[in-house]
């Protein structure tokens, strides 16, 4: 077959299909991560300043959702096992993460299409939908960590983790709305954004303690020579460019705008740093102590098929993204229909 040589005595597609689920998983979290960010900062702004933020994601909030959907996929077609046991595990949450979703996506209709006096309404709806989905994936990442333990110490590192990545989703919401706003409400997102700065860096320190401390494979990856000499840039990094975003935005705004987009890039430069370590920390368990890729995955001629309509899927999903945001690139407008 022409994609036999990917087969060798240790199959690569396991590993192929690892690295295209997580690049999904990843593309979510950074690109539904800000648009749920800004649905939960508009708890705090007024109604005018809640249509330039939702007008900011208008064009993207969407699109961004088809990177959870492509993930999902990838998860149930290349690694059925694993995908029945994380969704077993993760049942309740991942219910009403799909119920906000629903939540949020007929508020974000409905809000710009009733009469002004009940706009309200369908603006607290948005905020609910966009918060309650964002505490959700944290809860399901605490829980993914621990193993998907059972004990009163697992539910409550769960809650905690849902705080603070909402908290994450937050602070890369207010500085999409710091490069895409200006005036009263970008200089209001840039104080957001710092506070969010550090209590997102305190939930990446508390994930990046607890989950050697819970996992001794994690453990003894992280600390023992000389990986630890390989893997110590990542925090040091992260650490580096939370004190630099600091100090950037307590600067800003700056003279004619000038570096607007630096604090997103910033923030999806964490989330990257961030998604790096952990995927180092399981690899090439799917399931932390439980799965691992090779064990989970479908039959080699199986993948082989699938492998096949990713490559068409992907570039499509790719290419209409960065078409999107081509097009839609500049400082927000009102959001008007026609």
């Amino acid at each position: 077959m022409a994609l036999d040589y990917l087969t060798t005595e240790v199959s690569l597609l396991p590993l192929i299909f690892t690295i295209l689920l997580g690049v999904s998983v990843l593309l979510y979290v950074i690109l539904d991560g800000y648009d749920l960010g800004v649905g939960v900062l508009t708890f705090f702004a007024d109604d005018q300043e809640k249509n330039l933020m939702i007008a900011s994601i208008g064009p993207f909030w969407d699109a961004n959702e088809t990177w959870l959907v492509l993930g999902v996929g990838l998860l149930l077609v290349a690694f059925p096992a694993a995908h029945g046991e994380i969704l077993g595990a993760l049942y309740l949450p991942v219910t009403l993460m799909l119920i906000a979703l629903i939540l949020r996506g007929v508020s974000f209709d409905f809000r710009s299409k009733v009469r002004p006096d009940r706009a309200g309404k369908w603006n607290k709806a948005f905020f609910a939908g966009s918060t309650l989905a964002a505490l959700s994936q944290g809860y399901m990442l605490g829980l993914y960590i621990t193993g998907f333990g059972s004990s009163w110490a697992v539910q409550g590192f769960a809650a905690v983790c849902a705080l603070c990545v909402t908290a994450g989703y937050a602070f890369i919401g207010a500085c999409w709305l710091v490069c895409k706003t200006e005036g009263e409400l970008q200089k209001k997102s840039i104080k957001q954004a710092r506070i969010c700065l550090w209590l997102t860096a305190f939930g990446i320190g508390l994930i990046s303690i607890v989950t050697p401390w819970v996992n001794d494979y994690v453990f003894n990856k992280w600390f023992a020579l000389p990986d630890i000499f390989l893997l110590a840039p990542i925090p040091l990094f992260t650490g580096a460019l939370v004190i630099g975003l600091d100090r950037l935005l307590s600067e800003m705004p700056l003279a004619g705008d000038r570096f607007a987009y630096a604090p997103l890039i910033g923030a999806v430069t964490i989330f990257i740093l961030c998604f790096h370590g952990l995927a180092y920390s399981f690899y090439p368990y799917i399931v932390p102590g439980k799965m691992t890729i090779y064990g989970t995955a479908s039959d080699d001629e199986a993948l082989k098929i699938i492998l096949v309509g990713t490559l068409f899927v992907l570039p499509c999903i790719l290419g209409y993204t960065i078409f999107a945001y081509r097009v839609f690139r500049g400082k927000v407008r009102k959001l008007e229909y026609y």
